[in-house]
């Protein structure tokens, strides 16, 4: 190799790549020592908080807080409650006042054409598929109806959080969300990515993992390319089931979920409020965010560039009140800081059953069988709504005969006509085939007669007109305590109330029974 005492060019290069081999190698040997020690620390603080929820529930009592065998026999008696005499899990209603996750209030604007450029970097390791490129999507559930999925598409929307379900929060029934699988069939036909979430009110780990295994066992059949979630609220009001809990306990629940999601090859991501993650306020905050990716809910008056939340981040829901294109009401926008290079295959390949869009969703229907006619004459339509006059496919006159199947809570019956499922006017109809009472034909929305008492759950509009379309209707507020007197509920989503001796409409679902 020498020539002349000097080393010839091979020789050079030869040294040259054997002492880069080494800087290499050292380098190797400093990261792996470097990330066992960030595993042990992981696993060490982990195992703390193991150690503080043991698996018999047990939990310290916080200050001010009920006593701990006061939570422990709560606790006992609400996992008693969840139990079902079958073990099956029901569909959920609209109008149910057991759904932990309440329609939001609030009327301020917001929608998807709001540009957000930037948000806290999160540590939690990424998946072969996920790129750092933003994305913008939506989070459903039965609140928005029945949506138009393509429509949603073509509005720009790019992936989609789909509730599965929830459990009730006083009895501890699991609920499968009635739009679920219709959201997530179409969604994916339309080319939306796919997520999910769960609204949890459980109060033992092994009922946090059978929400879980609730919640894979539905998407399995489906394309579930975006995280799937867990979502926790109201546990500070008296009448959950969570009252009782503490923070570290329900904490603890969290993980037990979102583990169970994870062991199904899903990604797993929590939910939360702003105001609940900043400083570890409500959640062990240091733990979720070490172990899974977050997903913050904050809506700012004015729109900034990212969340006003110094903690790591990746999801923004930044408005409840947003518009897209195929949705009637309003709904969720978020931001991810994060996307994937492919849509992700189904865990379980066989053909998800195919369903069909569900008019009765929202309607709780008393099941009735009865031979029913027309006062007078009446529309029959496909769908329980004087929405559109497309959906009229016949008429049902005096004398001609229907089956009654159904009469639902909002002022509409669903009835069988010459073998199709139909829907009609409650009040247009009679089993008296004598009674020829004089009504006008439908016109616009249906309002059934009541007489309760009923306050805003937070605060709401009251309003000239059934309508957000203007601000000039507004008339007053309503706020949480005050007590109205409710006149109607109308077929359209809005309630008549009596106000200074006026009637005024109220957005139905932002009322509640007062007192």
């Amino acid at each position: 190799m020498k020539r002349n005492g000097n080393i010839s060019e091979s020789g050079k290069m030869l040294i040259l790549g054997i002492g880069i081999l080494l800087i290499l190698a050292i380098i190797v040997i400093v990261l792996v020592v470097r990330m066992k020690d960030d595993v042990r620390k992981r696993d060490a603080v982990v195992e703390t908080l193991q150690q503080e929820i043991p698996e018999d529930g047990e939990g310290q009592a916080e200050s001010g807080s009920e006593t701990e065998d006061g939570r422990e026999a709560a606790r006992q008696e609400n996992a008693a409650d969840s139990e079902t005499e079958d073990g099956s899990v029901q569909v959920g209603a609209l109008e149910d006042e057991e759904d932990p996750q309440e329609q939001k209030a609030a009327e301020t604007a917001g929608g998807i054409a709001v540009a957000i450029t930037k948000g806290a970097e999160n540590t939690v390791p990424k998946s072969a598929d996920e790129t750092g490129q933003q994305s913008m999507g939506i989070d459903v559930s039965k609140h928005q109806g029945n949506i138009d999925w393509a429509k949603v598409k073509a509005s720009g929307v790019e992936f989609a959080m789909v509730r599965v379900g929830y459990r009730a929060k006083s009895t501890g029934q699991l609920y499968e969300d009635p739009t679920a699988r219709y959201n997530l069939q179409e969604a994916q036909a339309a080319g939306i990515r796919l997520g999910a979430y769960f609204f949890s009110s459980a109060v033992t780990e092994e009922e946090a993992r059978e929400e879980a295994r609730f919640t894979t066992d539905l998407i399995a059949k489906y394309k579930i390319t975006y995280p799937v979630a867990y979502n926790c609220e109201g546990f500070q009001d008296a009448g959950n089931r969570q009252y009782a809990l503490s923070q570290t306990e329900r904490t603890g629940l969290a993980c037990a979920f979102l583990d169970e999601v994870a062991a199904a090859g899903y990604t797993p991501m929590f939910y939360a409020s702003r105001n609940e993650l900043a400083g570890n306020a409500s959640w062990d905050t240091d733990i979720l965010a070490s172990r899974y990716k977050i997903w913050l809910a904050w809506y700012p008056s004015v729109m900034t560039e990212q969340a006003d939340y110094s903690g790591s981040y990746a999801m923004w829901q930044y408005t409840c009140q947003g518009t897209v294109d195929g949705i009637s009401g309003k709904t969720d926008i978020n931001t991810a800081y994060f996307s994937y290079t492919k849509e992700a295959e189904a865990k379980d390949d066989t053909p998800a059953e195919r369903v069909t869009v569900n008019p009765e969703v929202g309607i709780n229907f008393t099941e009735v069988n009865e031979t029913v006619t027309a006062k007078q004459e009446t529309n029959l339509r496909t769908e329980p709504s004087t929405a559109s006059d497309g959906t009229i496919v016949g008429k049902l006159t005096h004398g001609d005969t229907a089956t009654r199947t159904g009469i639902g809570h909002n002022g509409w019956s669903r009835v069988v006509y010459q073998g199709q499922t139909l829907y009609a006017v409650t009040s247009y109809l009679t089993t008296d085939m004598e009674d020829t009472g004089q009504q006008a034909p439908p016109q616009g929305p249906v309002y059934t007669p009541v007489g309760d008492q009923v306050t805003a759950k937070q605060e709401t509009n009251l309003r000239t007109e059934p309508s957000t379309a203007s601000d000039d209707t507004i008339v007053g507020k309503l706020h949480n305590g005050e007590a109205l007197t409710r006149i109607a509920t109308g077929d359209n989503g809005w309630s008549q109330l009596e106000y200074n001796g006026q009637t005024v409409y109220a957005v139905s679902s932002y009322l509640m029974p007062a007192g």
